[in-house]
């Protein structure tokens, strides 16, 4: 099998001759944006021989709406009017993917990351803020959600339609046990999570939903176990939810994970051979049909990208 072939089989939970391998990480400052991003994806992904190649939004967190960012009454967020296809957030980012995927030599799937809209209000507005002004004014958050998924939702249209993305991997966050109740975040950010999530699947249908753990405080899952997303990636050591006890919890669907991304996790630290074994006794466990081998969340930026690689060779090995 080809590489996306491997990987779209695994979407769809069809036999594979082996389990998609997909790794990635947060490239050094200097490497956020323009060429040197470009060039980061491609020496990353062009040495070693990953399936999945998910291309980072690096140098893009920071949400630059100027209301967002000069946020002072909870009443100045129906100031905010969308960025529009013509922002430098929208088009530099659609810029990044074509010519990543110029200069990739393998045929590998190719995802983007986007986060939903609350982690993008965040980001350009600072968390504390967000959350104040959610309990002194519902509405007017609300409101803000609703500007930044029509950016969110077109940055995902302009990927599919003008740098041919394969999919969009999709990051939501803020489903913390000690943020919400899950019907609070049902209420307040499920919406906007699912303005953009099904504009992304009227383009294409390999979207990955990634249910960050990245507070390393487990969250309310089941807030997301019925988005429309044909694969899941979560934090499978923050949620204590492996990968069986995962496909089962979200209906059957293909998974993505298994590896501790932490710095003290094995993956940054064991042997080749206790890498190689786990890589075994993971897809053992786990099984080969509608699985894909990665991480719960993106691996520390200073890893020796040869671990990866270990993995990729036992996977090839199965």
């Amino acid at each position: 099998m080809t590489k996306r072939e491997r990987v779209i089989a695994a979407m769809h939970n069809q036999p594979v001759d082996r389990p998609p391998v997909g790794f990635w990480f947060h490239f050094k400052p200097e490497q956020a944006k323009g060429q040197p991003c470009v060039q980061a994806h491609l020496d990353y992904y062009n040495r070693i021989d990953t399936d999945i190649a998910k291309l980072m939004c690096d140098g893009y967190f920071d949400y630059p709406n100027p209301v967002a960012k000069n946020i002072k009454d909870a009443k100045d967020w129906y100031d905010m009017k969308p960025l529009g296809p013509e922002s430098d957030f929208i088009r530099e980012q659609v810029e990044r993917v074509k010519a990543v995927k110029a200069g990739l030599q393998s045929d590998c799937l190719v995802l983007y990351n986007v986060f939903a809209p609350f982690s993008t209000l965040r980001f350009g507005a600072g968390d504390e803020i967000v959350m104040a002004h959610l309990k002194e004014d519902p509405a007017a958050i609300a409101y803000a959600l609703e500007v930044v998924a029509k950016d969110n939702a077109l940055l995902c249209e302009l990927l599919f339609t003008e740098a041919g993305v394969d999919g969009i991997y999709y990051c939501v966050q803020g489903g913390e046990k000690d943020r919400f109740t899950p019907a609070e975040y049902r209420e307040y950010v499920t919406p906007s999570d699912l303005a953009v999530l099904e504009h992304a699947n009227k383009f294409g249908d390999l979207n990955v939903l990634h249910c960050c753990g990245w507070a390393g405080i487990p969250n309310h899952m089941e807030v997301w176990q019925d988005y429309p997303a044909k694969a899941i990636n979560w934090a499978c050591f923050v949620e204590n939810m492996n990968l069986t006890e995962g496909k089962a919890f979200f209906g059957g669907k293909c998974v993505l994970g298994g590896f501790d991304n932490r710095a003290q996790s094995l993956i940054v630290n064991g042997t080749r051979e206790e890498i190689e074994e786990y890589t075994r006794t993971l897809v053992e466990k786990a099984g080969k049909t509608g699985v894909m081998i990665g991480a719960d969340c993106t691996l520390p930026g200073t890893i020796d990208v040869e671990r990866i690689g270990w993995v990729v060779d036992a996977a090839k090995a199965l």
